[in-house]
């Protein structure tokens, strides 16, 4: 009894908070949050009386939306400002939204007052055509004028982001596919990549190709476009300078460690004697035998194959333009070659497993130099990468 009656508590200050919040987002004007609030309590379950408070707070909420937003629609109207098309458009789409959701509901019954909720419903359809015509000519006219006029790289995005907004709320209007196409043509930094060695070493044919393939680098700058092979009928922007300055490579080495292991291990058993050196005896009788244990030792010897190479460079950005370095950033990458195999003297008991596993391992021939500098080029790509992310040329 006891925790029904505070489950039923539980659930009676949980609904009244939620009522309170929703009471307060339509004190402070968000009537937004408040129909989404109603809304979804009345999803639930219309019926429960538990939820008779949200419908008319979902009646208040609404009427009092509709109050401001066509007061909004009314002044916009008035400024006669082109710009203003969108935002029109925009609070004409949300009323019509906002209706679609409450309709499915309907009829919602007010109980204490012996009526059906009341919501003053509008049919919105010419307006938001006509508005939407209107603010798909301006967004039409204003991206043209931008691309017609303008030799500014961030009026062509303007201008795609425009046309892009244009395609989607109304699709197939005049040729704006293609002037999307233009507008990203003519928004798009081209860049020109070049690799230089001023190392004494060769650099893989293989590194360079996959270095300079930057279809695999996973990058979604749609406004930036690198090209490893510059094209003729392309005027780039920018130059990319992949500089390889130095390239180290470490000796072939092979380091031993010795390590001395000794254990206890069971080599039999025995009768177990008191200190007279007679039998002992269990309580019925029987010889107690314990294991017998006698010390192992065993001398491992562990080698270690290593060999090591460090590329270090430089990513350069000139600006094709003014013909200067906008920016530089320093290129480092080491890959290191390490195996382990082992040997031993003695008894390998005493070795934990670990050890033994090595024991399975042999020696294998060290990689050759170039087979070392390819190794590293996937960490130098990653550099590569991390370094085209951080820069940014407008």
């Amino acid at each position: 009894m006891k925790k029904s009656l505070l489950l039923l508590i539980t659930i009676t200050l949980f609904s009244c908070s939620g009522v309170k919040k929703t009471q307060e987002a339509i004190n402070s004007g968000d009537y937004n949050t408040a129909i989404s609030k109603a809304l979804e309590k009345l999803r639930e379950n219309k019926q429960k009386k538990g939820n008779q408070p949200y419908v008319l707070l979902l009646e208040d909420a609404y009427a009092k939306m509709i109050e401001r937003e066509t007061q909004e629609i009314k002044f916009l109207q008035q400024e006669g400002n082109p710009a203003n098309f969108e935002k029109i458009f925009q609070v004409y789409t949300h009323l019509k939204n906002v209706q679609q959701q409450i309709k499915p509901l309907l009829p919602l019954y007010i109980v204490e007052k012996n009526r059906q909720a009341r919501f003053n419903f509008q049919n919105y359809s010419n307006e938001i055509i006509i508005v939407k015509n209107n603010l798909s000519q301006y967004l039409y006219d204003n991206a043209g004028n931008l691309l017609k006029n303008s030799r500014n790289k961030s009026d062509y995005r303007k201008a795609y982001e425009d046309l892009s907004y244009l395609d989607e709320i109304n699709p197939d209007y005049k040729d704006v596919k293609q002037k999307i196409e233009e507008a990203h043509l003519k928004g798009t930094d081209f860049v020109k990549v070049s690799m230089y060695n001023d190392t004494k070493m060769i650099i893989p044919e293989r590194l360079e190709d996959e270095l300079l393939n930057f279809n695999t680098y996973g990058l979604d700058d749609i406004w930036t476009v690198y090209h490893s092979n510059p094209l003729n009928e392309i005027k780039y922007d920018y130059e990319m300078e992949v500089s390889f300055k130095s390239i180290n490579i470490s000796p072939e080495q092979v380091r031993e460690k010795e390590v001395i292991k000794e254990k206890q291990i069971v080599d039999g058993w025995e009768y177990l004697k008191d200190k007279r050196g007679q039998i002992v005896k269990d309580s019925l009788g029987n010889e107690i035998k314990v294991d017998r244990y006698r010390t192992v030792r065993c001398n491992f010897y562990q080698f270690t194959q290593f060999k090591a190479v460090q590329v270090g460079g430089e990513v350069i950005f000139k600006d094709l333009t003014t013909k200067q370095n906008i920016n530089s950033y320093p290129l480092s990458s080491e890959f290191v070659f390490e195996h382990l195999y082992a040997d031993y003297d003695g008894d390998k008991r005493a070795l934990e497993d670990s050890f033994i596993k090595l024991l399975d391992a042999r020696a294998v021939p060290f990689p050759s130099n170039e087979q070392m500098v390819y190794d590293a080029g996937e960490d130098i790509k990653k550099r590569i990468k991390n370094i085209i992310t951080r820069h940014k040329f407008n």
